[in-house]
């Protein structure tokens, strides 16, 4: 499902997972805090696009995180999906 079928303008969800990434890593000297702003942007996805806003969400932040795995995996010569078990499970 795409931002605009849940009837939002099109670059919603990039905008809404980069303002929780960007609200749980600027404060380094609060982590409670980036998280507390984190779960105010999920808490406005939901009441703006309700359930499948969320999946869009996760889905694009599941995506960004995907990338960027595979660019810190290619750097270190491992194939992401190990990089992605070492990171999660591990």
């Amino acid at each position: 499902m795409s931002a605009r079928e849940i009837g939002q303008p099109e670059g919603y969800s990039v905008e809404r997972a980069h303002r929780a990434v960007a609200a749980v890593v600027s404060d380094d000297n609060n982590h409670e805090r980036g998280v507390d702003e984190a779960r105010a942007v999920v808490a406005a996805v939901l009441a703006d696009a309700g359930p499948a806003g969320l999946a869009e969400l996760a889905v694009e932040l599941s995506s960004q995180l995907g990338a960027a795995l595979e660019r810190i995996a290619v750097e270190n010569g491992v194939a992401a999906v190990d990089l992605a078990e070492v990171w999660f499970l591990t």
